[in-house]
C-alpha cells in the first residue's frame, strides 16, 4: 500500500507555509517534503535546503530532484527521497508551483492538488510583514496572486482568509477530500 501525495500551491501570502507547520502538529503522520532552492537559507521563511544555483544544476544532472522547476528567479526542487514515506503508506505533501502542476501530475498520476487563496489585501499584508522582499518585488507577486490553475489541473480549494485556526480547519478538511 502506498500513501498519498499532495502538492500545496497557492499565491506568496496565502499561508500555505503557516497552515504546513499547524498540520504537522495535528497530523504527525504527514510527512511535509523539505525543499531544495537556490537562496540562502538565511533568507528565512519555510524550512527548506538553500544551495547555489551551481549546486542546485549538479544535483539535477544526478537525477536527485523528483520534481523542479523555476520561479521567482530561482530552482526549486524536491527530493527523491522526500517521497520515501509513500512506500510506508504515508501521506506527503509538498509546496509547490502552479506552473508545474502538469509535468508533476504526469509524474505522479495520484497526485492532489491543494490550492490555498487570500483577498489580495490579505496578501498585501502577510507579504509585507514578512519582510523578505521590497515593495517592488511585492506589487510583483500580487500582479501574479490571481494566476489560475493550468488546464486540466483540478484542485481542493481552501480560502485562508481569516484567523489560524480556521484556515488550519479548512486545509485539514481538504486532505481528507473537501474543498472549503
Amino acid at each position: 500500500m502506498t500513501g498519498r501525495l499532495f502538492a500545496l500551491v497557492g499565491p506568496s501570502g496565502a499561508g500555505k507555509d503557516t497552515l504546513l507547520a499547524a498540520a504537522r502538529v495535528a497530523r504527525p503522520d504527514l510527512a511535509v517534503v523539505r525543499r531544495v532552492i537556490s537562496r540562502p537559507e538565511a533568507a528565512g521563511g519555510e524550512d527548506f535546503e538553500g544551495i547555489t544555483e551551481a549546486v542546485f544544476a549538479d544535483r539535477l544532472a544526478a537525477g536527485a530532484f523528483a520534481l523542479h522547476w523555476q520561479a521567482h528567479g530561482l530552482h526549486y526542487g524536491i527530493p527523491r527521497a522526500e517521497l520515501a514515506p509513500l512506500d510506508a503508506a504515508r501521506d506527503v505533501i509538498f509546496n509547490g508551483s502552479r506552473q508545474a502542476l502538469p509535468l508533476a501530475q504526469a509524474r505522479f498520476p495520484g497526485l492532489t492538488v491543494i490550492l490555498v487563496s487570500a483577498p489580495v489585501p490579505v496578501l498585501a499584508e502577510r507579504l509585507a510583514a514578512r519582510g523578505r522582499e521590497c515593495r517592488a518585488d511585492i506589487e510583483a507577486r500580487l500582479s501574479r496572486a490571481d494566476f489560475s490553475l493550468p488546464a486540466g489541473i483540478h484542485a481542493r480549494h481552501v480560502v485562508n482568509d481569516g484567523p489560524l485556526d480556521q484556515g488550519v480547519a479548512r486545509f485539514l478538511a481538504a486532505l481528507q477530500g473537501e474543498s472549503v
